[in-house]
């Protein structure tokens, strides 16, 4: 990947702009033509800027030092410095602003929820596919090599790793469920710490790096597999626990003397545990984890059933290069802040076409069943969405512990829902073992017409 070209400096433009002569008049004049921290609603980073047509009668430099000046009036520093001691910041643009307003729509609010995540009968359903939708892509944008056939299977049947991509499957699902026990706790770096283990047991070439800093011994750089370039070096470790301490107060900061909107705070508490990378690695999944813990903690709840990683790992260019276009222009979060954010809108986007095609399929195998009168009134909602599954996957196998972990319910309840849609011949019921194993027959939607006429 190509790091992003560093932005001239005011120093540099302000000498350009001057000329030979050194005369101010022509820098007065620039500054009187204003212009804004954007363009064309976008928030702009040199690399790109540079290639465009600047505003007539300014030339490329002159036009960003309008731009650069525009935003000096929106930064906000926050508490952070990189290993230079330099500070970061982020400008509250209008960008910004529009994509939160979204947000908060969105995530937050209760109006706006579908009724399926809402109604108590069906929404652990829906909660337990979308932690185990971004367990397996955290899991897979950080190099885990397992099909999302078998990382499910797996998953729902509660069956052991039997890979290294499967063991970082398995924990960042225990991750996330972790994190919905400690929403009410301040963080810590002790908890920062045990997600890291969490998220790497069994998982790291050396062990005793499991659950700690690390150290100066361990020669860290965030590189382009593809052409070795190095993208990031963090922190010295000797900072590292200084550093996670002060990450730490500020992800706990309700009542501070400058607000900063939650949605900001976990985005930007993601960020920063990417820059620091305190850990030999792990460091993207627990900087996510992080991002969820912060979200729920602030009411948005909605959040536990989006997938952030199944958009980055659409598009794993655009991640790093948010944080790039940060670190070479001055520390400007503004960047990642914004990109965030559009992940975030693009994952609601994704769970509402989930939810629409379940539901579709729900709508379709319910249609069936009413006109059905042997059927009418002997299904479940958990058998219900399991037909509409079967429909269109002939020949999954489905077992009882899949069913009890999809729904959280007994191992009892679960044996019965299945045990009874074989008996009315809409599973196959054959023995695998010493246990028993459910397949979707090809011909269901057959089955389910056939018992409407008898």
């Amino acid at each position: 990947m190509k790091i992003p070209l560093k932005p001239p400096s005011f120093e540099e433009l302000i000498r350009k702009i001057r000329g030979a002569k050194g005369s101010p008049e022509r820098i007065f004049e620039v500054l009187k033509r204003g212009g804004g921290a954007m363009h064309r609603g976008e928030y702009i980073h040199w690399d790109k800027m540079r290639h465009l047509e600047p505003p007539e009668g300014l030339s490329v430099e002159e036009w960003w030092l309008t731009v650069k000046t525009a935003r000096q009036s929106l930064y906000r520093t926050l508490p952070f410095t990189d290993a230079h001691n330099h500070p970061f910041r982020f400008a509250m643009a209008d960008p910004v602003l529009r994509l939160l307003h979204q947000v908060d729509r969105d995530v937050g609010g209760q109006i706006q929820a579908p009724e399926i995540i809402v109604n108590p009968q069906t929404r652990d359903t829906y909660l337990i596919s979308s932690l185990i939708e971004e367990a397996i892509t955290s899991s897979q944008l950080e190099g885990a090599a397992t099909t999302r056939k078998v990382a499910k299977e797996m998953l729902r049947e509660g069956r052991k790793p039997r890979t290294r991509g499967e063991q970082m499957i398995f924990n960042n699902y225990h991750a996330m469920q972790f994190i919905r026990t400690i929403t009410g706790e301040k963080l810590t770096p002790a908890i920062v710490l045990e997600l890291q283990r969490i998220l790497t047991k069994n998982t790291l070439d050396d062990p005793k790096a499991v659950g700690r800093f690390r150290r100066e011994e361990d020669d860290i750089h965030v590189v382009d597999t593809r052409d070795s370039v190095v993208l990031h070096t963090p922190p010295n470790a000797s900072e590292l626990e200084k550093r996670v301490d002060k990450l730490c107060r500020f992800a706990n900061e309700m009542d501070g003397d400058t607000f900063i909107h939650p949605v900001v705070r976990a985005i930007i508490l993601h960020f920063a545990i990417g820059y620091d990378h305190p850990f030999v690695d792990g460091n993207g999944r627990t900087a996510r984890a992080v991002f969820y813990w912060s979200m729920l903690s602030r009411g948005y709840w909605l959040t536990e059933y989006i997938s952030i990683s199944r958009i980055l790992k659409g598009a794993p260019s655009e991640y790093a290069r948010a944080f790039l276009y940060t670190e070479t222009d001055e520390n400007d979060v503004t960047y990642f802040i914004i990109h965030q954010l559009n992940v975030i809108l693009r994952a609601i986007q994704d769970l509402q076409k989930y939810l629409a095609k379940k539901s579709t399929e729900v709508h379709e195998v319910e249609a069936m069943i009413r006109q059905s009168p042997r059927l009418r009134g002997l299904l479940n909602h958990r058998q219900i969405a399991l037909l509409g599954h079967a429909l269109r996957h002939p020949g999954t196998v489905y077992r009882i512990e899949g069913h009890r972990q999809s729904h959280k319910v007994t191992y009892d309840t679960a044996r019965t829902d299945l045990l009874k849609l074989a008996r009315l011949k809409l599973l196959e019921k054959q023995r695998a073992g010493r246990a028993f194993v459910f397949l979707s027959p090809p011909n269901l939607a057959a089955r389910l017409r056939q018992a409407n006429t008898k």
